[in-house]
């Protein structure tokens, strides 16, 4: 493997690039490459297989978008209906529409055409796309394997192939999925992996999938950007949620993304600040695809100011000048750190990125500085924050979940949100005797009611029934398994 590595780089329009891709460019106010670009655009026309590597930020793809818009607009083949000529992929729905928009930006002048594959939404106006010339198709690995299954897409004539996040890709939760796709594609075709970061173990594995690949770096490995401005607090986990709040107010931050390492924790945290009057929205990966993509407009357009996030959207959130960014635990992962604080500080503006530690994370906090090769700056709490008392501070354990499957206990008298309701009332009686699972009934109770006194395969008298209630949020989160390609 060659490494090239260059700190500048020329213009745009000495890179050899078609005349209508030159104009899109200057369409969008650019007119000098980043370092990233100006060494891999010249890399990927040659059409050489090649492993690229930078910060975060930098304009990663547009490195690639480009010279494949080229590529593809000065070969002309003859167009088969759902048989693209260049597939890229994607580990999460955020990214590939992403992708997908700078490919529509960047090929705007030309006649090349481009669909967006994932899943979480209506599969059917994808198979009526696919009826259609489709020269770019921007995939998630599940959505793509789907649409393979069910022979509605044709990859044999792929010219070019893009791992985009491709230290996310080819871990061990994406692998078995490439392998697959990389089952039916062509021997014969250029090769592109880029990422942020890449470990030892991941580069050896791109290297069995790259030919004589070629490799550009513009920056020490896993490095952050050097414009984020990086800190922390020590504090409780306990404390968290309320210093958020008071961050948010005391410092007036009007656009703040927000890391939870769970899905659950991205939820509570959300209402604790919409409590606190700040406005906020949670995107995670059971999130319907509509309200993943409705949270993210909304904080795009200012509407709401705190948007709490899982690591989903630390791949494919691309915010122009976001200002701030929030740890609000540290990933377990420290390669993730790089690109959750990555979101802000983009296209050479500067950011902030405040991470919120408890003395149980202390062993990531050190992890992220080795990777990083930097200590991360220490800030004493603001003295003006004042801890909640403790009968105050809100609960991280989930609802209690509801009996389910063939062994739950059964009631005749209505759904399960009545049941849960009608033991609540028994305990808060305190009768004695009372029992919390749907066991014997009290004793010394009066006539049973009327709803009690429908047929029941089990004898004695029944609770009664009571109005309907919300489920318990955890329910609502914890009947589905997530779909593949998130």
């Amino acid at each position: 493997m060659t490494t090239e590595t260059l700190s500048a780089g020329p213009a745009f329009t000495e890179l050899g690039l078609a005349e209508p891709i030159l104009r899109a460019v200057a369409d969008t106010g650019y007119t000098t490459p980043t370092p990233i670009q100006a060494q891999a655009i010249p890399q990927v026309l040659a059409g050489g297989d090649l492993l690229a590597a930078a910060q975060t930020g930098t304009g990663k793809t547009a490195g690639f978008t480009l010279p494949i818009l080229h590529h593809l607009s000065t070969r002309e083949v003859p167009a088969k209906p759902g048989r693209p000529r260049c597939l890229i992929l994607v580990p999460t729905r955020e990214l590939a529409a992403q992708v997908e928009e700078s490919v529509k930006t960047y090929g705007k002048y030309l006649s090349l055409s481009s669909m967006v594959m994932f899943g979480g939404v209506n599969i059917n106006p994808q198979f009526k796309a696919l009826k259609s010339r489709v020269d770019i198709l921007v995939a998630t690995p599940g959505r793509l394997l789907d649409h393979l299954g069910q022979k509605t897409v044709d990859l044999s004539g792929v010219e070019i192939l893009v791992l985009d996040e491709a230290d996310r890709m080819l871990d061990m939760g994406f692998i078995r999925d490439i392998k697959k796709v990389l089952a039916v594609l062509p021997k014969q075709r250029q090769n592109l992996l880029f990422s942020a970061t890449f470990s030892d173990e991941i580069r050896t594995l791109a290297n069995g999938l790259l030919h004589n690949p070629k490799s550009v770096e513009v920056a020490r490995r896993n490095t952050t950007v050097e414009v984020v401005e990086q800190s922390m607090h020590r504090v409780p986990q306990a404390h968290k949620r309320d210093l958020l709040a008071h961050l948010i107010r005391q410092n007036d931050w009007q656009q703040v993304l927000v890391f939870t390492r769970t899905k659950h924790g991205a939820n509570k945290l959300a209402e604790k600040l919409i409590k606190d009057g700040i406005t906020a929205a949670a995107i995670h990966g059971n999130k319907s695809q509509s309200a993943r993509t409705k949270a993210l407009a909304s904080f795009k357009d200012g509407s709401v100011r705190v948007l709490v996030a899982t690591d989903i959207a630390a791949r494919g959130i691309d915010i122009d000048q976001l200002p701030q960014v929030v740890n609000f635990e540290l990933p377990n992962v420290p390669e993730d750190y790089v690109h959750r604080i990555g979101r802000t500080g983009r296209a050479g503006a500067t950011g902030s990125a405040l991470s919120l530690v408890d003395d149980e994370e202390m062993s990531y906090l050190r992890d992220i500085e080795k990777l990083i090769k930097r200590a991360i700056v220490r800030v004493e709490v603001d003295p003006g924050f004042v801890p909640p008392a403790k009968h105050e501070l809100m609960s991280d354990k989930r609802p209690p979940r509801q009996p389910q499957g063939r062994g739950a206990p059964r009631q005749n008298n209505g759904p399960r949100q009545g049941q849960s309701q009608g033991r609540g009332q028994s305990q808060g009686q305190g009768q004695p005797g009372s029992r919390s699972a749907a066991g014997r009934a009290p004793q010394g109770q009066g006539k049973p009611s009327a709803a009690a006194a429908k047929p029941s395969p089990k004898p004695g008298p029944q609770p009664a029934a009571h109005p309907k209630k919300p489920r318990p949020q955890a329910a609502l989160f914890s009947s589905k398994p997530g779909s593949r390609g998130h």
